[in-house]
């Protein structure tokens, strides 16, 4: 079976482990957040129509039965409107099984985009879109270089929403340090509340050698980093200050985070804070820092 020629490092959600992933642009058109060195030895490009139908030819062939596909780099949903239509609507015609196309996506991506033009897109059959929180702190989104605010971000959300996606949402603990932990799960949570996405996943700040020194200098002060069991204590006041009416589902489980944990919001909330409160007496169920990665 021929592969396809993927321009590596390829990154996907975890719950996209079993979807076909198909590279419509390389890096990241922004490429500054400096937490995160997924896309820093990639220049963006926005791949030719030719590429792309070539590689859905093959794989058509290969993986007839396809039911995911998920639109790689990191920045897919930077293409032109009409592009990102004409990939989809590709995409389901030649994949008969197909049930759900996805792709991350930035605040200022969506606040670009008219609602005409995202309703196009999700109409088309573009599902589901990933895109990161980090924060809801102004100061902490500031200091690692997000290129977004809590207000933009809740907008972006709910433009989002609005034109029908499924939106699932990342924020990362441990990313203010030991100084800004009150203050960034006081605030994400408060983001969270806001937005109330269909899913929110907990990663677990953890800087790359080649990508530490950089996030140290842009913090412009000390930046104490948090132990495992200060994660945890920001992950129960987190937990504890969301209040949603709707369904969140939260997952913790990435192989960032020391523990793993997850519930649905708003009748698992008890249940996850009882859950931590036990991890935390239960220390020898903490995943080994050496098998942890962001």
């Amino acid at each position: 079976m021929m592969a396809l020629n993927y321009a590596y490092p390829l990154y996907r959600p975890p719950s996209e482990a079993n979807s076909l992933i198909f590279q419509v642009t390389l890096g990241c058109s922004f490429n500054q957040c400096s937490f995160c060195d997924m896309y820093r030895n990639k220049e963006y490009v926005e791949r030719p129509w030719d590429e792309v139908k070539s590689e859905i030819d093959i794989m058509v062939k290969q993986l007839p039965d396809t039911k995911r596909i998920f639109l790689a780099d990191g920045d897919a949903l930077n293409l032109q409107t009409d592009y990102m239509v004409k990939i989809v609507e590709y995409l389901y015609k030649n994949f008969p099984n197909l049930e759900r196309v996805s792709c991350y996506a930035m605040p200022m991506n969506l606040l670009k985009k008219s609602p005409t033009e995202l309703k196009k897109m999700n109409e088309s059959g573009l599902q589901m879109l990933y895109l990161g929180i980090e924060s809801g702190s102004d100061i902490i989104l500031k200091k690692v270089t997000k290129g977004a605010t809590a207000q933009t971000i809740i907008r972006a959300c709910k433009k989002a929403m609005d034109a029908g996606y499924i939106l699932s949402c990342m924020v990362i603990l441990g990313l203010g340090g030991r100084t800004y932990s009150k203050e960034h799960s006081k605030s994400t949570a408060e983001i969270i509340n806001a937005i109330t996405p269909h899913y929110v996943g907990a990663l677990t700040l953890y800087l790359e050698n080649g990508i530490k020194d950089e996030f140290l200098t842009k913090f412009k002060e000390p930046f104490i980093p948090v132990s495992d069991n200060e994660v945890l204590e920001e992950l129960k006041d987190l937990i504890s200050r969301i209040d949603v009416k709707d369904e969140i589902i939260f997952r913790a489980n990435h192989g960032s985070n020391a523990y793993t944990i997850g519930g649905t919001f708003p009748h698992d909330k008890n249940a996850i804070l009882e859950k931590i409160s036990w991890m935390r007496d239960h220390p020898e169920i903490v995943r080994p820092k050496g098998l942890r990665g962001f």
